[in-house]
């Protein structure tokens, strides 16, 4: 069993049933989350017998990356291996003074967006809150980390159990002590699961939209069967969003399908009164793909209708291009060689 990726509660609780004291939880806690320690016998404020005894029961649970992708603009595609036998990947995004972490929640994905890679992979299992934050804290570049998304495989809201006891892990005091506001999490929009993590952590939130009319977001989303686009505003609506907590909305364009005049109004109406920002992403081509995406000036011309119509749009730059940006694409392909090897 792993130490590392359980919340304080969890660590009183290992703490009592080998017989320490209470608040050996947050001595170990301390040597998990601030001093990177590698193996129990680091732990050195521990009686040696209760550092053998911990050794005999427990790991740490850090494990490497296998493998590594590098862009010519500095972005990194970790694949780990998690759940046994299947793969997940993790993007590092340097930029200027900022360094962003995009991690995975899920192996594969059961919500079926047909735009996306990992969707086609099928769902396989969710992430424990150890492999969740065993991306963020095995890279190389774990000290230059500025800020992380919960935007990589996986619908972070369809494990969340697993996910908020990694928030809690990131963002609690005895854990590593990061700011809410350095951390977003992207979901298609589950509601009821919206309405727990709003309630239950402090962190911003992306929705993944794409279109601003509900049958065509279906077609786009066919997971999304029951929650329509006006229940999840309506509870975006009800929660207090501040500067040091935003809302943004995802927005993948697709040529001549998302991105008439006519969605710029929607949206405008849709999103009226939100102080929010739109986050419009061109689409990375994936095999077997109907989806182009639109050329860079019909891209910019979409943002400057909403901007136009008083609603904040970005058009999010592309990274990582030439070693497959769309997410999915580097754990499909190495899923697709250990099938191909366990056939010859």
């Amino acid at each position: 069993m792993e130490l590392y990726g359980k919340t304080l509660n969890e660590l009183i609780a290992v703490t009592r049933q080998v017989g320490l004291p209470g608040y050996a939880a947050r001595q170990i806690a301390d040597w998990l989350y601030k001093k990177e320690i590698s193996s129990v016998d680091e732990m050195t404020n521990l009686s040696v017998k209760m550092r053998e005894y911990l050794s005999r029961e427990y790991e740490i649970g850090i494990s490497a990356p296998v493998s590594v992708a590098e862009s010519r603009d500095g972005t990194k595609k970790y694949l780990f291996k998690v759940l046994t036998d299947k793969y997940i990947e993790a993007a590092y995004i340097p930029d200027k003074e900022r360094a962003t972490i995009c991690i995975s929640s899920q192996a594969g994905c059961k919500m079926g967006c047909i735009f996306c890679m990992t969707g086609k992979q099928g769902f396989q299992g969710n992430l424990s809150s150890n492999e969740i934050l065993n991306q963020f804290r095995s890279i190389p570049e774990f000290r230059k980390l500025t800020n992380i998304v919960y935007m990589g495989m996986g619908e972070p809201l369809d494990n969340i159990e697993e996910v908020l006891k990694s928030l809690e892990i990131l963002t609690g005091e005895w854990g590593y002590g990061w700011s809410p506001s350095r951390i977003t999490l992207s979901t298609i929009g589950l509601t009821n699961q919206i309405k727990e993590f709003l309630e239950k952590s402090r962190c911003n939130l992306a929705i993944s939209l794409h279109s601003p009319f509900d049958e065509e977001r279906r077609k786009l989303m066919p997971v999304r069967k029951t929650n329509s686009i006006s229940e999840i505003i309506g509870i975006i609506r009800e929660f207090d969003f501040t500067k040091q907590r935003r809302v943004s909305f995802e927005y993948i364009l697709f040529k001549g399908l998302n991105d008439s005049p006519g969605h710029v109004k929607e949206l405008a109406r849709l999103l009226n009164g939100i102080k929010c920002r739109i986050n419009i992403i061109r689409f990375h081509n994936i095999p077997g793909s109907e989806f182009r995406s639109p050329e860079p000036d019909e891209i910019t011309g979409f943002r400057d209708g909403l901007n136009k119509k008083g609603i904040l749009a970005t058009v999010r730059a592309s990274r990582g291009e030439d070693i497959g940006a769309a997410c999915g694409l580097l754990s499909t392909l190495e899923q697709n060689k250990k099938e191909e090897r366990k056939t010859e």
